[in-house]
């Protein structure tokens, strides 16, 4: 088990949440587990690598967890563009290495969706293809999921990146679309919902 590559079918949707999920779910069945944040955007007390470091008692230095962070709450091309840097993969692809050869397991939580630009011409989704690793769709649990889900889905499949499964998050057990979207969403794909999290606020 190499790892698993955590996105989402948007920005918000508790990649981090059910990343945390993940890791301590593996880690329970004994595995060594490492995480990942390769890009992050915004103020630094709201970066998602230093939660998760600082929940899951990583020993990893933030470096390698988080090798790229930008000031601001952007996706990353016009993010590095406003602080006029030209991003890098090499310092990304350094660390995923580094990562993976300390830990049986790597999880690596991605920015926004699979088609957020890190560059003009380098989508997250050419990052998680060029890292090898099976995908983790985080997708919201109620109404306007399914259409997001099967757009991220497609988006993946056409680029031939292998899903291993679809993470339904933020489920507040009300809304009727609730009580059908995952059968839909398995019967439509073909992928299945490892898991319905309750509704959290990471």
């Amino acid at each position: 088990m190499p790892g698993f590559f955590i996105t989402g079918t948007d920005t918000g949707v508790g990649k981090t949440y059910a990343t945390e999920w993940l890791a301590r779910l593996f880690a329970d069945e004994g595995l060594e587990v490492g995480v990942m944040k390769p890009i992050s955007s915004g103020p630094q007390k709201e970066n998602d690598a230093l939660y998760l470091k600082r929940k899951l008692k990583l020993k990893d230095p933030i470096h390698l967890i988080n090798p790229i962070h930008l000031s601001f709450p952007l996706a990353p091309y016009p993010a590095a563009r406003l602080q006029k840097r030209k991003l890098s993969m090499a310092p990304v692809f350094s660390a995923f290495r580094k990562l993976s050869k300390r830990h049986d397991c790597l999880l690596v939580e991605g920015i926004g969706g699979v088609l957020v630009p890190i560059t003009r011409s380098y989508l997250v989704a050419d990052l998680i293809k060029d890292l090898g690793l099976p995908a983790i769709v985080v997708a919201r649990a109620g109404l306007g999921t399914i259409n997001h889900t099967l757009l991220t889905v497609e988006a993946l499949r056409k680029r031939k990146i292998k899903i291993s499964g679809i993470i339904l998050n933020g489920s507040k057990r009300k809304e009727l679309s609730e009580k059908t979207n995952a059968e839909t969403i398995e019967e439509l794909t073909g992928i299945p919902i490892m898991v319905k999290l309750k509704w959290q606020k990471i």
